[in-house]
């Protein structure tokens, strides 16, 4: 038996059901924001534990604090209609388990948010469900890790316009703020203390209907996983070609973190590289494998962007080199047979004698990041428009800023972009950021050249240089591939001297050859 009693009815402001380490943080966050938070988990030691560690002193004079229960039922019969109740749990089977659980136990206007990693579609599905029972739903995309749900992350909400409306003031309350004027995150949140900065703004807001809360969240995450492989390239850059050692490489990494690059991402790499592995005294990056582990959602991105005809070729080089970092021994075996040039030999094979490479390095990560962010913001734009979702692309940027993984000054920048141009298509057509590639393009591909001299694979560099010459081309050497495709396929073409939309077939077999229209 559970050793705290039944809690009162309505005695509780909101509830959250699932006390790992994201739920048991948001739930004290909550609380620390005054809401009585009613916490349930299917296993009640550990809502004891919770509470054992976290008593009620935790919160200070806040006025908020944890009402636990040990029964589902009870937990819906402590909190006040209409209900606002927040799970966190695994997605897919469990999230559905649950929500099967909290239904029967539900009234007509109660609310349940999803703040797990859930597919989309499974969003979008689960919405209507319940939406037919009279529940309302919303699907939000929590970021931020541990530390981001304590003490505020960014959270991305999609459901009805009147979902949102009830549960804004608990999400307004305990997400992130940044200064109104610079984008800047405010930090200092400590247990019983949130952040107090009048006029500051919260990281998140309403994002749309259906599962595009979750959809942002996802993208949200393909983007992360494009700005970290840039990142270990330009460490494997440095650290291959140009010999430099770890803990210069440090110093450089927060040197970048002091101008446009600062970043969540960009700081903890300069610490990691500070770190020193206390067994072996040698630099702590240096003993762990190289073999990346990750959890689909990056390739969740790739598939939509595929399935939506959107290129996101750096986001996909990301998912990729995870896949053939996992390859540990194959690699190593690998090794011993196929050969490529020797590192270090032709050092100056690009650029003079005296060639910048650090700076080059530096440019290179950032007119990178600049593609991978709009390849990101172009498929959240195209799944707006190609699901009536009504996406504010500036407002999604300036949710971003903080708490989240992906929060950096550079999001400053892409929201002012929105600003200027709304409808803007592409990140590269703003004048921001085709200022910075044009001035920066040199050493871009010089390092990207340099690195395939030497033998280093910069999969995300090339790619997202790649796309950069893809989208400025105003002629591509498709117009032969769909020749291809009509010659083995009937699959037809089109005319340069003729408009758009009206498509021929060239009779391949015939000895003439005669145009048809299709």
């Amino acid at each position: 038996m559970a050793s705290f009693p039944a809690p009162a009815p309505n005695s509780a402001d909101v509830g959250l059901v699932g006390l790992a380490v994201m739920g048991t943080n948001l739930a004290l966050n909550m609380a620390d924001h005054g809401f009585k938070v009613a916490v349930y988990n299917r296993t009640p030691t550990v809502t004891e534990q919770v509470l054992a560690e976290n008593p009620p002193a935790v919160f200070g004079t806040t006025g908020g604090g944890l009402v636990p229960a040990a029964e589902l039922k009870d937990f819906v019969g402590s909190i006040k209609r209409p209900r606002r109740i927040v799970i966190l749990v695994k997605a897919g089977g469990p999230t559905d388990a649950v929500i099967d659980s909290l239904s029967p136990l539900l009234e007509r206007g109660d609310l349940i948010i999803d703040g797990g990693n859930a597919e989309w579609q499974d969003t979008i599905r689960r919405e209507k469900v319940l939406n037919d029972r009279g529940i309302l739903f919303v699907g939000s995309g929590v970021s931020g890790g541990e530390l981001g749900a304590r003490f505020g992350p960014s959270l991305m909400p999609g459901g009805k316009a009147e979902a949102w409306a009830l549960l804004r003031p608990v999400w307004e309350a305990i997400a992130a703020k940044v200064d109104a004027k610079s984008g800047k995150p405010i930090d200092g949140a400590s247990p019983g203390n949130p952040v107090s900065a009048p006029g500051a703004v919260p990281c998140t807001t309403y994002i749309g209907p259906g599962g595009s809360g979750h959809f942002v969240k996802m993208v949200h995450n393909g983007i992360e996983y494009g700005d970290m492989q840039l990142i270990c390239e330009a460490y494997h850059f440095m650290r291959d070609v140009l010999a430099l050692p770890t803990p210069e490489m440090a110093r450089i990494f927060a040197d970048w973190n002091a101008g446009d690059l600062d970043s969540f991402l960009i700081e903890i790499t300069a610490d990691i590289l500070r770190e020193t592995d206390k067994a072996t005294g040698r630099p702590f990056v240096d003993v762990v494998v190289d073999a990346a582990g990750q959890k689909g959602t990056g390739k969740w991105t790739i598939n939509a962007a595929l399935d939506m005809g959107v290129p996101t070729p750096t986001m996909a080089e990301a998912v990729f080199a995870r896949n053939i970092s996992s390859l540990k021994e194959e690699r190593v075996a690998a090794a011993a047979i196929l050969k490529g040039p020797e590192i270090g030999t032709h050092a100056h094979s690009v650029g003079s004698g005296d060639y910048n490479w650090v700076e080059a390095v530096r440019d290179a990560l950032y007119c990178s990041k600049i593609c991978s962010y709009a390849q990101g913001f172009a498929l959240m734009n195209a799944a707006g428009r190609g699901n009536n979702w009504g996406l504010n692309l500036g407002e999604i940027a300036s949710i971003f800023r903080g708490g989240c993984i992906i929060r950096a000054r550079f999001l400053q920048k892409i929201t002012e972009a929105y600003a200027r141009r709304p409808d803007l298509p592409n990140l590269l057509l703003d004048q921001y950021f085709a200022s910075v590639i044009d001035r920066s393009q040199r050493h871009w591909r010089a390092v990207v050249a340099r690195a395939a001299v030497q033998g280093v694979p910069v999969p995300a560099f090339a790619s997202a240089l790649s796309y950069f010459d893809a989208y400025r081309s105003e002629r591509l050497p498709a117009n032969l591939l769909q020749a291809q495709r009509d010659y083995f396929g009937a699959h037809t073409y089109e005319r340069v001297d003729q408009p758009r939309g009206i498509f021929f077939h060239l009779d391949w077999p015939h000895p003439e050859r005669p145009q048809v229209q299709a």
